[in-house]
């Protein structure tokens, strides 16, 4: 599995560096095998749904701590790569040998620092510039496109034990590549950091709540699947890998994109759609539809806050924390309204994403681009990243 995706992203000709592409592709497959655990951990030690989604949780914590301090601490090196794949190793592995929910929660939260730091190494290399953001953005939909069946298979057949050894023996993947890689990232002068601007900061806030209404919902799409619209374990598999299919095109689109909010609101539409209405072609239709529209608006979320902020690079990070902060409290609170009922989790993450979608749609039409560190407009935001990467 893991050589068939790498292979299939290279053939997209992605110009980021192997080790950058590798990494990124393994953290992906970990971040979607969440969805599949989660019913199959409660099954397999007894705790209800809504509660293991704790483990997600832990996930993202770790995520938004690295990626929102990472940056603050370190410069995107060869290095941070190494030690973030030695902490994926061992915390999946160790996650595969967890006697107690208690331990396999804090292995969890060591894994997300892993993801938390290849994440912000990636989105650092390529923020700024639309055509290499999608050749970040376009990874996860390919990766979930393939490897949604083949985590639900391995579960299946395995149990979740056995899964997270497998996590840990793909983190070996990207050794050989790391080695010979060269980031950009690593070779732009450090400056001081600066306050994000209040049109960047109100990005960064509906970054958060997107993420927070989103991953409080998907995170429980398998288990609604299962329980309340009554799908197989392989249909639901086939649902993410549609989910993952139609946002490859969206994610791959290399184009100016406008209004990200509208697209963002679909997500949100799609949301209620799977929570509330609870029919296998509701189901189907929801699940691509949400696919499609969320890697059509995130890349184009970035984009336009790159254009409000006067040093954009330094957003990247912020960016990523800022999801990522939504999705550590989305799970939590997804598990409470699912206890309740999926519906009404439903009808409430989506209502925030339309919310926050909103808000984009605001700054997008009502706040004008910055002044790029004193330097260019908006206007040229991609000749500016295209010369500065030249001179370096």
């Amino acid at each position: 599995m893991p050589l068939a995706i790498v292979g299939t992203i290279r053939s997209l000709r992605p110009r980021i560096p192997a080790g950058v592409l590798i990494a990124t592709c393994v953290s992906t497959v970990v971040f979607s095998a969440t969805p599949f655990l989660i019913p199959a951990i409660a099954d397999d030690r007894h705790i209800s749904v809504g509660w293991v989604g704790i483990i997600s949780t832990a996930q993202l914590a770790g995520f938004v701590i690295a990626s929102w301090g990472a940056p603050r601490v370190f410069r995107p090196r060869r290095r941070i790569m190494v030690v973030a794949v030695v902490i994926g190793v061992l915390a999946n592995l160790l996650s595969g040998f967890s006697a107690w929910f208690t331990m396999l929660v804090a292995m969890r939260f060591f894994s997300g620092l892993s993801l938390g730091l290849i994440a912000w190494i990636a989105w650092a290399e390529v923020f700024g510039d639309d055509e290499r953001v999608g050749d970040v953005a376009v990874i996860g939909p390919v990766i979930g496109t393939i490897a949604s069946p083949i985590l639900a298979a391995v579960i299946d057949v395995s149990g979740p034990d056995w899964l997270y050894i497998g996590l840990a023996a793909i983190y070996f993947l990207p050794v050989a590549f790391i080695r010979r890689m060269s980031l950009d990232a690593a070779k732009r002068p450090h400056r001081q950091r600066h306050r994000p601007t209040r049109a960047a900061t109100a990005i960064l806030i509906c970054l958060g709540l997107l993420t927070f209404g989103g991953s409080g919902m998907f995170i429980f799409a398998g288990a609604i699947g299962r329980d309340r619209v009554g799908l197989s374990a392989v249909a639901i598999s086939f649902t993410f890998s549609a989910n993952a299919l139609a946002g490859i095109p969206s994610a791959r689109y290399r184009g100016t994109r406008h209004l990200s909010g509208f697209w963002m609101a679909l997500t949100g539409a799609a949301a209620i759609t799977v929570g509330g209405w609870h029919d296998p072609i509701a189901f189907w239709v929801a699940m691509p539809v949400w696919g499609f529209c969320f890697w059509m608006g995130l890349p184009g979320a970035f984009s336009l806050l790159a254009e409000r902020s006067v040093y954009p690079a330094e957003r990247a990070g912020d960016a990523q924390a800022a999801m990522a902060l939504g999705r550590v409290f989305g799970p939590l609170a997804g598990g409470a309204l699912y206890e309740v009922s999926p519906t009404v989790l439903g009808l409430a993450a989506g209502g925030v994403m339309i919310a926050a979608s909103l808000c984009l749609l605001y700054v997008e039409w009502r706040i004008r681009p910055a002044v790029i560190g004193g330097l260019v407009r908006t206007a040229d935001l991609r000749r500016f990243w295209t010369e500065s990467s030249e001179i370096r």
